[in-house]
């Protein structure tokens, strides 16, 4: 696959039902949702840049300091909690042509470029054996459902968590996929998603206030080593 255009989605809402305001809340010194976007800027892959909002405050923020980034403020009946992502990306795509799209999140100030390229680079190389992809986070503990049954392990035989065979947790960092995938499924992964695992340091999603706490730890730490 060599596809000319790659664009970058980003949906950000104003409301928060768990951490308010979290996406123009400041972290590591600046607004949340401004990680992200420095972030896919660093991208060569990509070719373009859609932020979907219903936020004044965000829109004024992308005029002021991202004039190349492409504003799609939400229409008012995809702004409900209640509305699937694949319905607004389903909409974002209509707005906005690309032979492949990557969709992220502002919740993932960690993500770094190059893992992001690397991404990229992984579905081209095997698409259409693969027709799309999204990053996982690998996972080497014993894990259990809700009744207590062990999934992953045999709890007669205690092996060390690093000889159990490893699962991998969607992380929702980023996810790869064709207009024509996310139509034909109303999904964002096709019928043969290539798992891409990621470093966990990278992989904070922020859904929580300890989230929020601890991603401005960690990236406060790393730009001070830049």
């Amino acid at each position: 696959m060599k596809p000319e255009t790659i664009t970058a989605l980003v949906p950000m809402r104003h409301h928060s039902q768990r951490v308010p305001g979290k996406n123009y809340r400041p972290l590591a010194g600046k607004p949340l949702y401004r990680h992200i976007l420095d972030t896919l800027l660093a991208v060569p892959e990509l070719t373009g840049i859609v932020v979907d909002t219903d936020s004044p405050e965000i829109i004024a923020g992308l005029r002021a300091h991202y004039p190349g980034v492409r504003i799609l403020e939400r229409p008012e009946p995809l702004r409900a909690d209640t509305v699937p992502m694949n319905e607004i990306l389903l909409y974002d795509c209509a707005q906005v042509p690309a032979d492949l799209y990557l969709q992220t999140h502002s919740t993932n100030p960690l993500l770094r470029p190059q893992t992001i390229s690397a991404a990229i680079q992984a579905l081209l190389a095997v698409y259409p054996a693969y027709d799309s992809l999204f990053t996982v986070t690998r996972l080497q503990t014993r894990l259990y459902d809700q009744l207590g049954r062990a999934l992953n392990h045999n709890p007669a035989v205690l092996l060390q968590t690093q000889d159990l065979p490893p699962v991998y947790e969607e992380n929702s960092c980023a996810y790869l996929f064709t207009r024509a995938t996310l139509e034909a499924r109303r999904n964002r992964l096709g019928e043969r998603p290539l798992m891409f695992p990621i470093d966990p340091a990278e992989a904070w999603d922020i859904d929580e206030e300890l989230d929020f706490l601890i991603a401005d730890a960690l990236l406060s730490k790393r730009l001070e080593k830049l």
